[in-house]
């Protein structure tokens, strides 16, 4: 009996197998955005068992525990491990229709050459299984064993960046492991951790931030630290998209507001963090950086469990805010002055797919190939048919040639086969187009095409 995850899953047809076999397979991965620690890459983590590998801080799992009845002490509290993850395999049977279904099978196979389908039958087995291998199996050989070229971890301003530092110095390891610059709490003015956090950033740069003058000179001083460390991406959670234009003194006035707990209206706090976008920007382009711009989260909706869990436990959803005016202006005050950096924009919510995309026109330029970027879906986009609307959406109306491809958005050193769940799904896409007569039945371009998207694309883009 054929095994669930084969060599042809997701290919069905001829074109699509001979592009996933001969051109995508064996294609390196550049991981250009993702949530790994750079600590546990330079340590070279070793895990306990699988629940450690597998589900320890993945609220992907952790919302689906949930809802499949799971009581919170098997998926946060202080149940052991083994009893967490049998757990899980209870739910794993229920998760039909669900890209989980699929990666967790992938990543049984891809790590641990397991092809039993996991379920209470199957639990303990695999289990045992999985645990001796893993005491060989460590992050770092699970980098290697995934064929990953460059890896770009995500670093708030205050970090010291010291693991990427051993990291860059350690010649025993290949996979390059990059910083990218992540300034959400400096842009999120009206949360409440804003001033602590202007308090930390002023005793790394060793002077009072009290005023948005000295604000800016910290960022570029870490901007430029960062730069020393080979980074050359950044990225903003932009939840929703803020902008008013303001003046200078506006917006220093709104800084000294809020590091003084007064009230600030919603202009003010569009304003300021229109105002620091747009210079951050700036910063950017005069570095040759590439910014992203993650849009359209609706984070923390249940205030109990923020209160008892904290953030990134899986609380989260897609949010249905209006982004194209506020975008808009926001790349433009940047494109005014010349000033737009080359820019990945990704959209939560599907229905904002063609607006970002047919906004990317407006914006392109500069003699530079896909200078604007529609990112790959994301999150909770990360499906079959989230992927594949993405890709229809950008060929009809941009360049999918140009498109930078797949990215892992994890914490998990286990999550690889994300990418190969792309590239199956990227070929079966354009299979089925040639297969309709809309795509040219000409394996050499199309092989082209797809080893660009899974690679070369990135690697060209991003200059790493």
């Amino acid at each position: 009996m054929k095994p669930f995850i084969h060599d042809d899953f997701l290919l069905n047809n001829e074109v699509a197998k001979k592009l996933y076999h001969e051109h995508a397979k064996n294609m390196p991965i550049i991981d250009y955005h993702c949530h790994l620690d750079p600590k546990e890459i330079y340590e070279d983590k070793k895990f306990r068992n699988l629940f450690d590998a597998w589900l320890s801080g993945d609220h992907y799992k952790w919302r689906l525990m949930r809802a499949n009845g799971v009581t919170e002490e098997f998926i946060t509290g202080n149940r052991p491990d083994e009893e967490k993850f049998m757990k899980w395999a209870e739910v794993v049977p229920e998760l039909i229709g669900n890209p989980l279904y699929h990666w967790t099978h992938f990543e049984l196979k891809r790590f641990f050459g397991i092809d039993d389908l996991l379920s209470p039958l199957t639990a303990v087995s695999i289990y045992e299984r999985v645990n001796d291998k893993l005491k060989t199996l460590s992050a770092r050989k699970m980098i290697e064993m995934s064929n990953v070229d460059i890896i770009c971890t995500t670093d708030d301003p205050t970090d010291t960046l010291e693991w990427h530092e051993k990291l860059a110095q350690d010649e025993t390891f290949k996979t390059k492991v990059l910083p990218a610059f992540r300034p959400d709490k400096v842009i999120n003015i009206e949360l409440s951790w804003f001033q602590d956090w202007i308090l930390k950033l002023s005793k790394v740069v060793g002077y009072s931030l009290s005023s948005l003058e000295a604000l800016k000179n910290a960022l570029v001083e870490r901007i430029d630290y960062f730069h020393e460390h080979g980074c050359r991406l950044s990225d903003h959670a932009l939840d929703i998209v803020s902008y008013e234009k303001a003046s200078e003194e506006e917006v220093a006035h709104i800084y000294e507001k809020a590091l003084n707990h007064e009230h600030l209206t919603s202009s003010e706090i569009r304003k300021y963090k229109g105002h620091v976008l747009v210079f951050l920007g700036t910063e950017y382009n005069k570095r040759g950086w590439i910014q992203q711009y993650h849009i359209g989260a609706l984070r923390n909706l249940s205030e109990r469990n923020l209160k008892n869990l904290g953030p990134d436990t899986g609380f989260d959803a897609i949010n249905d805010g209006l982004v194209a005016k506020p975008l808009s202006q926001l790349l433009d005050a940047l494109d005014q002055t010349g000033e737009l950096p080359k820019t990945i924009l990704y959209t939560l919510n599907p229905r904002d797919f063609e607006v970002a995309i047919t906004m990317m026109a407006a914006f392109q330029g500069g003699g530079i190939p896909g200078k604007i970027q529609f990112g790959s879906a994301w999150w909770f986009l990360d499906t079959i048919d989230g992927m594949t609307k993405q890709m229809k959406a950008l060929a009809n109306n941009g360049l999918i040639a140009r498109f930078v491809g797949m990215l892992t958005d994890s914490r998990s050193f286990l999550s690889y086969p994300r990418h190969e769940y792309f590239r199956r799904i990227l070929c079966q896409f354009i299979g089925e187009e040639v297969e309709k007569g809309l795509y040219p039945n000409d394996l050499a371009f199309l092989g082209r095409l797809v080893e660009n998207i899974s690679y070369y694309n990135a690697k060209n883009y991003f200059g790493l």
